[in-house]
C-alpha cells in the first residue's frame, strides 16, 4: 500500500506541535509502521540522522512498498553524503509512486548535483510534461540547458514559460543575456526595447541606457537613465550610469550633483561607492583630481557622513587626500580605518604602507612595531618597521629585527632570504664586510639565483678588488637573468674593468646608459674610467662633466680625481 507523503510530513508537524499536556497516543497511528515513520522523521528533523536511519530500515523491512520511507531514508543519505545510496533509495520512492513530484523531483536534482546532466535533463523534461503549471521546472531547466551551452533550447523553454505564464522582468533579462551568449547583441537589446514598450523596469531601463552609452549615443543613455529615475528616483545603477555618462561628456556641474545623490544614499552597498570612487581616484587624470578638488572633497565628505565606519570608503578617501599630496589629510583617514577597525589586518597594513611611501620613519618604526604586537604571524610589519629604523640610521634595531624574523619564521625560505640579505646589507653599511659576506653566503644557500645578493655581493668584492673571478661569476648571473637592469651592468662591467679588460667592459656600459645609467653618478664615473683607460679622452671628459654636475656627495673624491685627468692629458 502506498502512503501518501503530504500525509506523513502533515502528520509529523502535528505531532512536533502537539502541546506537552497532549499524549503521544494522539497521534492515532494506524499501524506499527506508521509509528517507526513517525520517529524516524522525528529523529531527521532533529539532525539525528542515525537513529533516524535504523527505524526507516526497519520500517522498510517491514513493508517495502512504504515509498515515503524510502524517501527518507534518501534524504538521510544526502545528509551522509551517500550520493549512491540516496540515488538506490529515491529510484524506490519513484517506481513505488510515480505520480509523486517531489520524489522525481529530488531524484532530478541529486542527478544533478552529482554531474549528470544528461539524466537531470531527461528527469525534468518529464516531470514538464507531467506538471505544466510548476514554473520552477521551466527555470531549472533553462539555466541547465544554458550551462551545457544550448542557448536555443533554453531560448524555446522561454518563450513556454511567457505562454503559461506571461511575460515578467525575469523572462525578459533571461531572453536578453542568452542572446548575448549566442552574440545576437542587437536582437538582445531589441527584445528589451520591445519588453520596455509594455512594461516599465528601472532595472531593463538602465541596462538599455548603458548598452545606449556603449553606442557612444549618450543623448539616448541619458533619457533612458532619467526614465529609470522617474520610476525609482535613487535606483543606484541608474544615478551612477547617469553620473558616468555626463561626467564622459564633460557636464561636470550636473555630473557633481548626480554623484552627490548617489554617494549620499544609505541604501546603496558602501562597496559599490567605494569602488566608483577608487576607480575616478586611480583612472582618471591627475588635472582632473586637480581642476575639481572641491567637489570631489565634498563627495568624499559626503559618502563618508553616510558611511562613517565603511573601511573601503575611508581607505578610499586616503589614497584621494595621497595622490592629491594632502598627506596630513591621508593620514587621518587611515589612522580612522584602524580606530574604527583595530582587528583589520588590512586596516593596518594601510596604514603602515602609507607611512612608510610618506617617509615618516619614526612613526613607521612605532607603528610597525605595534601592528606586529596585535598581528604575530605577519613579520612582514616588523620588516616595514625595519625600513624606518634604518633609514633613522638605526642599524642595531634592523638587525634585531631580522634576527627575530629568523627565530619567529626559520622554515619560511623567502622570509629568512630576506632577513640575511638584509643583515648583509647591514654588516657591509657597519664596515665588517666579513659578517656581511657571511650573511650573503647563508642567504645564497637558500636561494643560490637570488640576484639581488649576487649583484651586491659581486659588487662590494670589486670595490675590494678581492676574489674578482668570484664576483664575475656572480655579476654574470645578473645580467643573464635581467639584461637591461643598469646596476647590474654596471658591476658587471666595473669587474671586467678591473680584471684589465676595459675594451670588454665598455658594451656593457654603453647598454647600461640606455636603461637609466645616465641617471647615477657612480655608473657614469665607471663608465668614463673605462673610456679613459681606452684613450678615448673626449668622450670620457663628457661623462665625467654630467657627472660632476649630478654629484652630490655620491662620489666624494670625483671632483680631484676628474681634475687629474685633465691634467694628466693636458685638457
Amino acid at each position: 500500500m502506498k502512503r501518501n507523503l503530504i500525509y506523513v510530513i502533515f502528520t509529523a508537524v502535528l505531532y512536533f506541535l502537539t502541546i506537552s499536556s497532549t499524549s503521544a497516543q494522539s497521534v492515532r497511528p494506524q499501524a506499527k509502521g506508521s509509528n517507526l515513520l513517525l520517529s524516524a522523521v522525528e529523529r531527521y528533523n532533529e539532525r539525528d540522522i542515525e537513529r533516524a536511519l535504523v527505524l526507516l530500515n526497519e520500517a522498510v523491512a517491514e513493508n517495502p512498498e512504504d515509498d515515503a520511507a524510502w524517501y527518507y531514508i534518501a534524504q538521510c543519505a544526502i545528509a551522509r553524503n551517500d550520493a549512491e545510496m540516496a540515488e538506490q533509495s529515491l529510484r524506490m520512492a519513484v517506481e513505488l509512486d510515480p505520480e509523486n513530484f517531489w520524489y522525481r523531483y529530488r531524484l532530478a536534482r541529486l542527478y544533478s548535483l552529482t554531474s549528470r546532466p544528461e539524466l537531470t535533463v531527461d528527469m525534468y523534461e518529464k516531470l514538464l510534461e507531467d506538471f505544466p503549471k510548476k514554473s520552477d521546472l521551466y527555470f531549472d531547466l533553462v539555466e541547465m540547458y544554458a550551462s551545457q551551452r544550448e542557448y536555443e533550447k533554453a531560448l524555446g523553454i522561454l518563450k513556454e514559460i511567457e505562454t503559461v505564464f506571461g511575460m515578467t522582468e525575469s523572462i525578459a533579462m533571461y531572453r536578453f543575456n542568452l542572446l548575448r551568449m549566442l552574440d545576437r547583441q542587437e536582437e538582445a537589446f531589441a527584445s528589451l526595447e520591445e519588453y520596455n514598450k509594455e512594461y516599465s523596469s528601472p532595472f531593463v531601463l538602465s541596462t538599455l541606457a548603458d548598452y545606449q552609452m556603449s553606442m557612444y549615443n549618450d543623448s539616448t543613455a541619458l533619457a533612458y537613465y532619467d526614465e529609470a529615475l522617474d520610476l525609482a528616483p535613487d535606483y543606484a545603477p541608474a544615478l551612477l550610469g547617469k553620473a558616468e555618462t555626463l561626467r564622459l561628456t564633460r557636464r561636470y556641474n550636473e555630473y557633481f550633483d548626480i554623484l552627490s545623490r548617489y554617494v549620499a544614499d544609505p541604501e546603496t552597498p558602501a562597496v559599490a561607492k567605494s569602488d566608483y570612487l577608487m576607480a575616478v581616484v586611480q583612472r582618471t587624470e591627475p588635472k582632473f583630481l586637480s581642476s575639481f578638488r572641491p567637489q570631489i572633497d565634498s563627495v568624499m565628505n559626503n559618502a563618508l557622513q553616510t558611511h562613517p565606519t565603511d573601511s573601503m570608503l575611508l581607505q578610499t578617501a586616503a589614497v584621494y587626500y595621497y595622490s592629491t599630496d594632502r598627506k596630513s589629510e591621508a593620514k587621518k583617514h587611515f589612522k580612522a580605518n584602524i580606530e574604527a577597525w583595530p582587528e583589520s589586518l588590512s586596516a593596518a597594513a594601510n596604514y603602515v604602507e602609507f607611512l612608510m611611501y610618506a617617509e615618516e620613519w619614526e612613526e613607521l618604526s612605532d607603528e610597525g612595531r605595534a601592528a606586529f604586537h596585535k598581528f604575530p604571524q605577519e613579520t612582514a610589519f616588523l620588516e616595514m618597521a625595519s625600513v624606518g629604523d634604518y633609514n633613522l640610521e638605526a642599524y642595531d634595531k634592523v638587525l634585531e629585527v631580522c634576527n627575530k624574523v629568523l627565530e619567529i619564521a626559520p622554515r619560511d625560505s623567502s622570509k629568512t632570504l630576506r632577513a640575511w640579505s638584509t643583515i648583509g646589507d647591514i654588516y657591509h653599511q657597519l664596515g665588517d664586510d666579513k659578517k656581511a659576506y657571511k650573511a650573503y653566503d647563508k642567504a645564497l644557500k637558500i636561494n643560490p639565483d637570488y640576484i639581488y645578493v649576487l649583484n651586491n655581493y659581486a659588487y662590494y668584492l670589486s670595490v675590494e678588488g678581492k676574489k674578482l673571478k668570484k664576483a664575475y661569476s656572480m655579476s654574470k648571473r645578473t645580467i643573464e637573468a635581467e639584461p637591461d637592469n643598469a646596476t647590474y651592468l654596471d658591476t658587471f662591467g666595473w669587474i671586467l674593468y678591473l680584471q684589465g679588460k676595459p675594451l670588454e667592459a665598455k658594451p656593457f656600459f654603453k647598454h647600461a646608459m640606455l636603461y637609466g645609467g645616465k641617471d647615477s653618478v657612480v655608473i657614469m664615473d665607471h663608465y668614463a674610467e673605462v673610456l679613459y683607460a681606452l684613450k678615448e679622452y673626449d668622450l670620457a671628459m663628457v661623462y665625467w662633466n654630467m657627472a660632476l654636475k649630478k654629484n652630490k656627495g655620491d662620489v666624494p673624491d670625483l671632483e680631484a680625481r676628474v681634475k687629474q685627468r685633465k691634467q694628466s692629458i693636458k685638457k
